[in-house]
């Protein structure tokens, strides 16, 4: 089964749409008098659907237990064709478009077993999704090419060589993901001055996107949100309060993170924890949706 802890829950819905064809319009008259001799075909097939899409990762192996939170079962008569259609939606970290062809399954077979003692004719057609939304697919990006990046890692050892940049890694490999270039990298002291200087000359220098990580925490040295919260003109508080809330639910020390994320002019600048982890799961809870702002500040609205 596919790992999909890292993903945030967001809301996903699926419409799934098949085809019933019975071979004489006598079946058809029996299905809407509600004259078929094993009941009302619309209704037991609509609760064999509901039914199929909630157990769908009973049946279908690599799918993920969700919460199937509204379904919605269509019957519609077109000639000697009945046209099934399931909408499906949830709030979760995957989404629900096999969950919906599922449902459109069992409906239709249950259909099927209903009609066969008095229709030996029956076929079932193509089964196919017909709409999806919610996740990454719908996300806007916000010109990735465009964006000029820098990531400065925040360390006294680091700084002085004596231990690898990992969290610089992570975050460099996570941006790239979302096809973002880092053109400026830099392991700088434990120093408000030092950490000042460097936001003040990179925002002078044009970059629009600066994420610091390393010294957020709460130890004498941990001095990253008091060096950047007076050059934020314009704090963006649910950056961070997302960030904590996504890694308040993987560790209980999230919360003691005093990460802070907002706008210097036009450049956004954003506080990470120091370590690999930490800055792991930020970039994990934030991106690719953290784009969305440059579309919002060049005043493109997002569709």
């Amino acid at each position: 089964m596919v790992n999909i802890t890292h993903k945030s829950s967001t809301l996903r819905q699926a419409i799934a749409v098949g085809v019933l064809k019975v071979s004489k319009q006598e079946t058809i008259d029996a299905i809407i008098n509600r004259q078929v001799p094993k009941g009302d075909v619309f209704e037991f097939s609509r609760a064999a659907g509901l039914l199929a899409c909630k157990k769908t990762y009973e049946v279908i192996p690599d799918c993920h237990p969700l919460p199937v939170e509204y379904t919605a079962i269509t019957h519609e008569i077109d000639g000697l064709s009945v046209i099934i259609r399931v909408e499906v939606h949830t709030i979760y970290k995957t989404g629900v478009e096999v969950e919906a062809m599922h449902g459109v399954a069992v409906t239709a077979l249950t259909m099927y077993d209903m009609l066969k003692p008095i229709d030996d004719g029956i076929e079932i057609g193509s089964i196919k999704l017909e709409k999806k939304k919610g996740g990454k697919s719908d996300i806007k990006y916000a010109y990735p090419d465009t964006v000029k990046v820098a990531v400065i890692t925040c360390s006294d050892s680091v700084s002085r060589g004596l231990n690898e940049d990992k969290s610089g890694d992570v975050i460099e490999a996570r941006l790239q993901k979302h096809k973002l270039t880092v053109t400026y990298r830099k392991a700088i002291a434990d120093e408000f001055e030092i950490i000042q200087q460097t936001a003040r000359q990179l925002i002078a220098d044009g970059y629009q996107l600066i994420l610091f990580t390393g010294g957020t925490g709460l130890s004498p040295r941990d001095v990253t949100p008091d060096a950047i919260r007076p050059i934020i003109e314009r704090e963006v508080p649910g950056i961070m309060e997302v960030a904590r809330d996504y890694g308040q639910q993987r560790t209980p020390y999230a919360m003691l993170s005093r990460g802070i994320a907002g706008f210097a002019g036009e450049t956004l600048l954003m506080t990470l924890p120091g370590s690999p982890r930490g800055a792991e799961e930020t970039m994990d809870a934030v991106f690719p949706y953290i784009l969305h702002v440059f579309r919002v500040r060049e005043g493109v609205r997002h569709n």
